[in-house]
C-alpha cells in the first residue's frame, strides 16, 4: 500500500504565538524573542571548542534569541575532571570561547556564558587543590570521590569574590553578552552556602537566610562592576531540592530571590539537582517544574527564565500569559530540535522534531564524549562532520534506493535520502511503521518514545519521491528484481532466549518445559504469570521496563541482575535511582550482583557473582532481557548471490542500525542518517572520517 503524500504545512505564524517573539530586556542587552536556550553540557568542553561553537551557532540559525555555554570553571581550584565542560581560567581560554560568542552573534542571538565555581562539588583530580565549600565535608559528586572539601575562611571568600569578577571580566573580552552566577542543583558552588544542611557556619556567612545569602550577593555586585553597561548578569538558582523542609524548598527561594532581587538582571530558575532538574519523560511531562516556578513571579521585578522540556507551544504561550516565565528555556528540546523557534515563527508545527526525554543526550557528558540525540543524529556533529539539522547536501549523482524495514534506522534512512533528492522506496514487513520503537513505546513510561516514528512518518508523508510499502516482505528474489542501485537493509534485531550477553558467552541450559520469554514476546502481548524471574544482563532500560510491566500486569516479579544495580547504565541518563525505586514500590524483588547458572523446571539457579555462592530460586517462568541478534536472513541471502547485483543493476547492499550492531535508538537513527550522508561519498578506510582539534604543543 503507497502512503499518499499530506499536504504542505503553513509557512505563516500562527498570531496566537506572537506574544512568544516579543523582545525582552536582560539589564542592558535585549532578547529579541522569548527563547531561551539555557546553559546546558554537551561533552565537548574544553576539548572540542569548535564543535561547541558550531553546534551553538547553528541554535542561533534556528532562532533561540540567547544561547548558553555549558559551566564554564572559573578558577583552577575548583574543577570537576574527568568531566569535560568549559574552562575561563586565564587568558588563554578565551580565545576559545570567543568562538562561540561570535558564532552565535552571525545569527544576530546573544550569547551567555556560565560562569561557575563548583566549590564542595568540585574533586579536583586535574589540579590536585583541596576543594573548598561552606564546611568540612566529603565533596558532593555523582562518583562518590575519595575526597573532602575544606570550610573555606574570609580570605578563601574574598578570593573567590575576586576570581569570579575576574573570570567576567574575562567572559566580557571574550565578547559574551550575558554573565552568569551559577547558584543552582550543587553545581553551583553558592548554593552550597545557600543550603542549611551544607552551611553549619557560625561566621556572618552562615546561620540565618541572610547571612547564607551574603556569599552570594557579593558575587552579583561583584559580576556586575565587571559586567559594566555591557553585558546581562543573570543567577541561576534551585527553587526546590524535593526533600521539603530539609532543604532548599520553593518558599526559601522565593524569599532568597526577594532578598537579592535588586542585583540581578534575571533569574535562571532550575530544580535542584542536575537529576531532579532533567527528569525523563517515563516520570515526568512537559511542564513538570511550573509547581515550584509559578509564583516566583510574585517576589520578583526582573525576568524570569524556566524549563520543564517544553515542546508545545501552546504551554509556551500560557507559561507567559499568566506570568509565570518571561522566556521560554530549554536544554533538551533546542537539542532535538536547534530550528524549534523558528518553526514556530513560520508556522511549521508539523516540522518539529520534539524532544523524547530520554536523556541519552546527558549521557553525553556522563560519558566525557559529544552529545547525541535519539531525535537529531546531527547533534554533536555539526563541526566535526559538516552536518545540519535542517538541510542536507543535493545527490551527487543519480540513483535509486530500495530501504527494507521501516524501524528508526530505516526511516532516518529513507527521510534524509529523500531530503537529499533520491528517488526512494521504503518497504516494510508489517502493517505499521515504526520498528522497534513502534514496540517500545507502548511499554510503560515509554510513550513518549514514539515522537521519533511519529515526526520522520510525518515528514515522509509529505515526500513526493519516497514511497512507502507496507505487508511487503522481501525475498532476496524481490529485491534482485526490481532494479534499484542501492539496497539498505535496515531489518533490525531480536532479543536472545538463550541468555547470552554480557556474563554468559554460551547458552545457560534451560528445560524445555519452563516457559522462557524476551522482551519481544512481552511486548508481542505473550502473558508471563505467577513468579516470573527478569534477567537483566541489558543494563539500560528495558530489562526495568519490562519488570514493571509485569508487576503491573499482576505477576511477582524478581529482576537479577549481575551488576550492582537495576538498569546500571541509566545512571548516565539520570534515572537510574528512579526505576529501581518504582520497582520496589511494585513490590519487585531485586536480586544484585548474581546471575543465572541453569534454568530447570520451575526453578532458576544462581550464582553469586562476587563469592560465586550458588542458590535456587522458585519460577514459573523466566525473561531473559541480554543480548540481541541482527536479524539477516535477506542479507545473507543477498550475499550468497553477489555474483548476481551487476546484472540486476545493484551497485551497494548495506546493512544500518541494529541490522549491523544492536545498540540504542539514538544509535539505529544515526547509522541510517550517515548512511544517506554518505551515499555518493569516496570513504578512505584510513582516513578518520571526522574532523578533530589536536592540542598545540608549547
Amino acid at each position: 500500500m503507497l502512503d499518499k503524500p499530506a499536504a504542505q504545512p503553513s509557512t505563516v505564524r500562527d498570531p496566537r504565538f506572537d506574544i512568544l517573539f516579543e523582545p525582552v530586556k536582560i539589564g542592558p542587552v535585549t532578547a529579541r524573542n522569548r527563547f531561551y536556550q539555557v546553559p546546558n553540557c554537551n561533552g565537548m568542553g574544553y576539548r572540542d571548542p569548535s564543535g561547541a561553537a558550531m553546534m551553538r551557532k547553528i541554535k542561533a540559525e534556528g532562532g533561540w534569541s540567547v544561547v548558553c555555554t555549558e559551566q564554564a570553571e572559573i578558577h583552577h581550584s575548583s574543577e570537576i575532571t574527568p568531566f569535560i565542560e568549559a574552562r575561563i581560567w586565564g587568558e588563554d581560554d578565551i580565545p576559545a570561547l570567543a568562538r562561540s560568542a561570535d558564532w552565535i552573534h552571525e545569527h544576530d542571538a546573544l550569547a551567555g556564558l556560565e560562569l561557575c565555581y563548583n566549590g564542595a562539588n568540585s574533586p579536583n583530580f586535574t589540579s590536585r587543590e583541596i576543594p573548598m565549600g561552606p564546611a568540612d565535608l566529603p565533596v558532593a559528586t555523582f562518583t562518590f570521590d575519595p575526597v573532602q572539601a575544606r570550610a573555606m575562611d574570609r580570605t578563601d571568600i574574598r578570593n573567590l569574590v575576586r576570581w569570579h569578577g575576574q573570570a567576567a571580566r574575562r567572559g566580557k573580552r571574550a565578547g559574551f553578552d550575558i554573565l552568569y552566577v551559577y547558584a543552582g542543583k550543587f553545581l553551583g558552588g553558592p548554593m552550597f552556602f545557600l543550603s542549611r544542611r551544607y552551611n553549619q557556619r557560625t561566621d556572618e556567612y552562615g546561620g540565618s537566610l541572610q547571612n547564607r545569602v551574603r556569599l552570594l550577593k557579593e558575587l552579583i555586585e561583584e559580576t556586575k562592576e565587571a559586567a559594566g553597561d555591557q553585558c546581562g548578569v543573570v543567577c541561576r538558582i534551585s527553587t526546590d531540592e524535593l526533600i521539603g523542609p530539609a532543604g532548599l524548598h520553593r518558599e526559601e527561594a522565593k524569599e532568597i530571590i526577594a532578598l537579592l532581587d535588586e542585583y540581578p538582571d534575571m533569574w535562571d530558575l532550575t530544580l535542584s539537582g542536575w537529576e531532579n532538574d532533567s527528569q525523563t519523560s517515563r516520570f515526568a511531562e512537559e511542564g513538570y517544574q511550573e509547581p515550584f516556578v509559578t509564583t516566583v513571579k510574585q517576589v520578583t521585578r526582573k525576568p524570569v527564565v524556566g524549563v520543564g522540556r517544553f515542546t508545545s507551544p501552546d504551554l509556551m504561550v500560557r507559561m507567559v500569559r499568566q506570568g509565570i516565565l518571561d522566556m521560554i528555556g530549554a536544554a533538551r528540546p533546542s537539542i532535538a530540535d536547534p530550528f524549534l523557534p523558528k518553526k514556530i515563527e513560520e508556522g511549521r508545527m508539523e516540522d518539529i522534531r520534539e524532544c523524547i526525554g530520554c536523556n541519552i543526550c546527558v549521557s553525553g557528558d556522563f560519558t566525557m564524549s559529544p552529545i547525541r540525540c535519539t531525535q537529531n543524529p546531527t547533534m554533536g556533529e555539526e563541526w566535526r562532520r559538516g552536518w545540519h539539522p535542517e538541510r542536507i547536501r543535493p545527490k551527487e549523482a543519480e540513483g535509486t534506493v530500495l530501504v527494507v524495514g521501516a524501524g528508526p534506522a530505516g526511516l532516518e534512512a529513507a527521510l534524509s535520502l529523500g531530503r537529499r533528492g533520491h528517488e526512494v522506496k521504503l518497504a516494510e514487513a508489517g502493517t505499521v511503521l515504526g520498528g522497534r520503537v513502534e514496540r517500545e513505546c507502548r511499554l510503560p513510561g515509554l510513550s513518549a518514545w514514539g515522537r521519533v516514528r511519529d515526526y520522520r512518518v510525518g515528514q515522509i508523508g509529505r515526500m513526493t519521491n519516497v514511497e512507502v510499502y507496507r505487508d511487503s516482505r522481501l525475498s532476496a528474489d524481490d529485491v534482485l528484481s526490481f532494479g534499484f542501485e542501492h539496497v539498505v537493509l535496515a531489518t533490525g534485531s531480536h532479543w536472545r532466549a538463550d541468555g547470552v550477553g554480557r556474563f554468559h558467552q554460551s547458552p545457560v541450559a534451560i528445560d524445555p518445559s519452563m516457559p522462557v520469554l524476551t522482551p519481544d514476546d512481552v511486548m508481542a502481548g505473550r502473558t508471563a504469570t505467577g513468579r516470573i524471574v527478569v534477567f537483566d544482563d541489558d543494563h539500560y532500560y528495558m530489562g526495568g521496563v519490562i519488570a514493571e510491566k509485569l508487576a503491573r500486569d499482576g505477576a511477582a516479579v524478581t529482576l537479577v541482575t549481575p551488576a550492582l544495580m537495576v538498569s546500571a547504565w541509566t545512571i548516565n541518563t539520570m534515572e537510574q535511582h528512579r526505576i529501581q525505586a518504582r520497582l520496589m514500590e511494585l513490590g519487585v524483588e531485586i536480586l544484585v550482583s548474581k546471575l543465572p547458572t541453569d534454568v530447570g523446571a520451575g526453578h532458576v539457579g544462581l550464582a553469586c557473582t562476587v563469592t560465586g555462592r550458588e542458590s535456587t530460586l522458585e519460577t514459573d517462568g523466566v525473561v531473559m532481557v541480554t543480548a540481541r541478534t541482527p536479524d539477516l536472513a535477506l542479507f545473507h541471502a543477498l550475499s550468497a548471490r553477489e555474483n548476481e547485483w551487476a546484472g540486476a543493476g545493484i551497485r551497494s547492499v548495506t546493512r544500518v542500525g541494529d541490522a549491523v550492531a544492536p545498540g540504542t535508538i539514538a544509535a539505529a537513527v544515526y547509522s541510517g542518517h550517515r548512511y544517506a550522508e554518505e551515499l555518493g561519498a569516496v570513504i578512505d578506510p584510513d582516513v578518520t572520517p571526522f574532523r578533530r582539534e589536536v592540542a598545540r604543543l608549547l
